[in-house]
């Protein structure tokens, strides 16, 4: 199975999956950082706003890599009870660590959309990642999404995990399901973290044009 060549790549051919559906007032999130530039794309393919809402993993206690939940700036918890049961750990145990993302997640939150409104209501909202491995971080942007009466929600991704698939309710538009997942960056040729200052650019470029270009 084809590697994308990086988030670019991956993101036009996730727009493609898209562009013929019937979508109403178009609203495109990027789960920032690396969900950015691939919502960039899809956004320029469907002359669709672009925009982000964060969430923030939450790790298990030394394993911050490993999510048993996630968290947005201004949302409650979501866990993975699976993962909960697995390594023993209840909510509580992880109050803290959920507090301090909620506090990173309100920073970028700030960093990356200031004061503007930003208006769900009534809109066909796709959320975009550069892929879907447990699916945890995803699914606190839907809780977020969910809460602002949009008229639907999707979620978009170039490369997902077939488990996971399974699990949401929310459709999910992948463009690869490999067989053998192992992990999302397996699946890219360059993956390079996405920074601050290359999200900031992605939505001021947007902003100035229209169209990301």
């Amino acid at each position: 199975m084809k590697r994308f060549a990086n988030r670019q790549e991956a993101g036009r051919a996730l727009a493609a999956r898209l562009a013929g559906l019937p979508w109403h007032d178009p609203l495109v999130l990027g789960l920032p950082r690396g969900g950015v530039p691939v919502a960039r794309e899809v956004a320029s393919r469907l002359e669709a706003e672009l925009d982000v809402v964060v969430a923030r993993k939450i790790g298990a206690p030394g394993h911050p890599e490993y999510g048993v939940g996630a968290v947005t700036a201004d949302s409650e918890p979501i866990y993975d009870p699976r993962a909960l049961r697995a390594l023993n750990l209840t909510e509580e145990q992880l109050g803290r660590t959920c507090d301090e993302e909620r506090k990173e997640a309100q920073r970028r939150t700030l960093l990356y959309r200031g004061a503007k409104p930003l208006t769900v209501e009534n809109r066909d909202v796709i959320l975009v990642d550069d892929g879907l491995a447990t699916g945890v971080t995803a699914r606190a942007a839907l809780l977020w999404i969910a809460q602002r009466a949009p008229k639907s929600v999707t979620l978009a991704v170039p490369v997902a995990a077939r488990e996971s698939l399974r699990t949401f309710s929310t459709p999910v538009i992948a463009v690869l399901t490999p067989k053998h997942f192992q992990s999302v960056s397996r699946w890219y040729e360059s993956f390079d973290q996405t920074t601050d200052d290359e999200v900031l650019s992605a939505l001021s470029k947007w902003e100035t044009t229209g169209n990301g270009e």
